[in-house]
């Protein structure tokens, strides 16, 4: 079992809420670069949560169909990396819960 698989296990409770942020797919820099069989297993981990979890990832065909059956929403960002002049991208957040019956929110 990961780390991270531990990790969710050992807190995971009603009133938990996770924020994972993997390296993104297919993205080069990270050092640490995950199979889509991982980006499948934290698909099917999070959808077993007592809590709820919010995942960001870049926006990839890949990952849309990994995460097909979760709340997906983007959001355009830029990438910025050792004070460069950033690059222009889109970022998917995906939800593990139903947000239309408990609409994500801090209040």
């Amino acid at each position: 079992m990961h780390q991270r698989q531990e990790c969710l296990q050992r807190y995971d409770r009603a009133q938990t809420h996770f924020y994972l942020d993997p390296p993104y797919w297919q993205a080069e820099g990270y050092g640490v670069p995950l199979r889509i069989e991982e980006y499948e297993q934290i698909s099917e981990v999070i959808g077993k949560l007592k809590g709820k979890a919010i995942i960001s990832l870049n926006d990839h065909p890949d990952i849309r169909q990994v995460f097909a059956g979760y709340h997906i929403e983007t959001t355009d960002i830029r990438y910025t990396v050792g004070g460069g002049k950033g690059q222009d991208a889109r970022e998917v957040l995906i939800f593990s819960w139903d947000v239309e019956a408990e609409p994500a929110g801090l209040f």
